[in-house]
C-alpha cells in the first residue's frame, strides 16, 4: 500500500515500526561518507601507470620534441591538445590544456569577462551595475558558489527530463541584458544524471540574447563517464552554434579529475577560435604555462582517445555495481510506498533522489544521526535553498559496495521515517 492511501492509524503503526528499524541501525555506530563525488581508491588504483609514463630519461614531448620541464607551451601541447580536444568534442585549434582544475578554469574565465570583458571590444562584467546568472536546477553547488562570490544574482531554472526548461531561458535572456550567463552540466548532469536532448542542445546553440555577452558555460565534466555501453550522447554544442554565428558564446569545460587521478588531472577549455586567441592574449600576462610534464604522462598513459575509452569503461565495471546496489535499495523499499521519485542515470557520478515535499532536510538530519553523511539538502540549489526542501544528492562512488548497501538502508529507512511524520503533521 502506498504510504498516501493509509489511514492514520495504518501511518501511526507503520511509524513505529520503522523507528523500530532506525533506532535499531543508529546503535551500529557506523560513520559512512556519502557527501562528495569521490572516486574510490580502487579507481585510483587503475590509473597508477602514470606515475611510469614519464621520467628521468624521457620528458620531450613525442609529438615535436618539445621540453617538457622548461617554460612555454602556453595552451598545452601538440599531442595533449589532440587527445583533449576529441574528449570535449572541438578542433585542435578550439581547446586550451591547462593545470589540474576545470572549476579554476571557470572561475578563472568569470574572472577574465569580470575584469576584461569577454573579448576586447566589450565593457567587463563588472562595469555594468548587477548582473544575473541563470542555473538549471538541481545542480552543481561549486557552480552556484562561484557565481555567488562574485556578487551575481542567480535564478533558478527548472529542470526537465531532457535538460533545463528552454522556454524560460529564451523569454529570459531574450528580454533581460544584465543576465550574462548560465550554468550547464550537460552529460549525466550534476545530480540528476539527464543528458540535453538534440533539441535541447540546438536551442541553446540558437539563442538570440539581448545581452552580446551571453555566455553559455558549457561544463561537460562526465562526458566520457558512461556505465556501461548502453550511454547517452550529446550533441556537440560548438559545432551546432557556428551554424547561427554563436560560437562565441560557449566556452566548454572538461577534465580527467575523475578519469585518472582526481588531485593530479588535466583539465581542458574548448572554444572559438576567436574566444581561445583572446584569452591567450590574457593568458599570457598570468602564466607561462601549465604543467607539461603531467600533459605529457596523461597523453602516454592514454596514448590516445581509444585508450582514454578503454580507461572508462574499466572504471565503469567498478562503479556500476555501486550504482545498481543503491538504485535497487530505492526501488525494493521506496516505490511499493510511493515515496519520492528518481532518474536512472546512464552515467555520471549522482543519483537525484526527489524526496516528498518538505523532508530533504528531515531525511538528511536522520541519516546524519544514524552515521551516513550527505551532501547537505538545498545544496545543488543556488544560496543553498531548495524552494519545496526535496532534493538530495547521493554519491555512491566512493564507499565499498558492502559499506555502500547499508547506506542505502539507512537512507530508505530515514526517508520512510521522515515522509510518515510528514504525513501525520498534515
Amino acid at each position: 500500500m502506498k504510504l498516501c492511501e493509509m489511514t492514520k492509524e495504518e501511518l501511526v503503526a507503520f511509524k513505529n515500526e520503522v523507528k523500530k528499524e532506525y533506532e535499531a541501525f543508529k546503535s551500529r555506530g557506523l560513520s559512512l561518507d556519502m557527501s562528495r563525488g569521490k572516486p574510490a581508491a580502487n579507481q585510483l588504483d587503475t590509473a597508477m601507470g602514470l606515475l611510469d609514463a614519464v621520467n628521468s630519461t624521457s620528458c620531450l614531448s613525442d609529438g615535436n620534441g618539445v621540453d617538457c620541464r622548461n617554460y612555454g607551451g602556453l595552451d598545452g601541447i601538440g599531442e595533449a591538445k589532440k587527445l583533449f580536444s576529441q574528449m570535449i568534442g572541438v578542433s585542435e585549434k578550439e581547446v586550451i590544456v591547462a593545470g589540474n582544475s576545470s572549476l579554476n578554469l571557470m572561475y578563472d574565465t568569470i574572472m577574465k569577462n569580470m575584469f576584461f570583458g569577454v573579448n576586447e571590444e566589450a565593457t567587463p562584467w563588472g562595469k555594468q551595475g548587477n548582473l544575473k546568472w541563470l542555473c538549471p536546477c538541481p545542480g552543481y553547488d561549486r557552480h552556484f558558489a562561484i557565481t555567488e562570490g562574485f556578487g551575481i544574482e542567480m535564478i533558478n531554472i527548472p529542470m526537465n527530463s531532457d535538460g533545463p526548461d528552454m522556454d524560460m531561458i529564451e523569454k529570459l535572456v531574450s528580454e533581460d541584458a544584465s543576465i550574462k550567463g548560465i550554468w550547464c552540466v550537460p552529460m549525466y548532469s550534476n545530480p540528476t544524471g539527464i543528458t540535453f536532448s538534440d533539441e535541447v542542445v540546438k536551442r541553446f546553440a540558437s539563442l538570440q540574447p539581448k545581452a552580446s555577452d551571453f555566455r553559455i558555460f558549457w561544463d561537460n565534466a562526465y562526458c566520457v563517464h558512461h556505465l556501461s555501453d548502453d550511454r547517452d550522447y550529446l550533441l556537440p554544442i560548438l559545432e551546432e552554434a557556428k551554424k547561427h554565428g554563436n560560437e562565441d558564446m560557449i566556452y566548454i569545460f572538461g577534465s580527467t579529475s575523475k578519469v585518472s587521478f582526481a588531485g593530479a588531472g588535466v583539465a581542458v577549455m574548448g572554444a572559438s577560435e576567436k574566444n581561445i586567441a583572446y584569452y591567450k592574449k590574457l593568458m599570457n600576462i598570468q602564466t607561462i604555462g601549465y604543467d607539461k610534464i603531467n600533459m605529457l604522462r596523461h597523453v602516454r598513459f592514454f596514448k590516445d582517445f581509444e585508450g582514454l575509452e578503454a580507461q572508462m569503461k574499466t572504471l565503469a565495471e567498478l562503479i556500476n555495481p555501486k550504482f545498481e546496489t543503491v538504485l535497487d535499495a530505492l526501488e525494493k523499499e521506496l516505490s511499493p510506498l510511493g515515496i519520492g521519485s528518481w532518474h536512472k542515470p546512464k552515467g555520471g557520478y549522482f543519483i537525484s533522489f526527489m524526496a516528498p515535499k518538505g523532508c530533504a532536510k528531515r531525511i538528511a538530519q536522520l541519516c546524519k544521526e544514524g552515521g551516513v553523511v550527505l551532501t547537505g539538502a538545498g545544496a545543488t540549489y543556488p544560496y543553498g535553498k531548495d524552494p519545496d526542501d526535496k532534493n538530495l544528492r547521493i554519491a555512491p562512488t566512493y564507499p565499498p559496495v558492502e559499506e555502500l548497501k547499508l547506506a542505502a538502508e539507512l537512507f530508505c529507512i530515514s526517508t520512510k521515517l521522515a515522509a510518515v511524520e510528514k504525513l501525520l503533521e498534515e
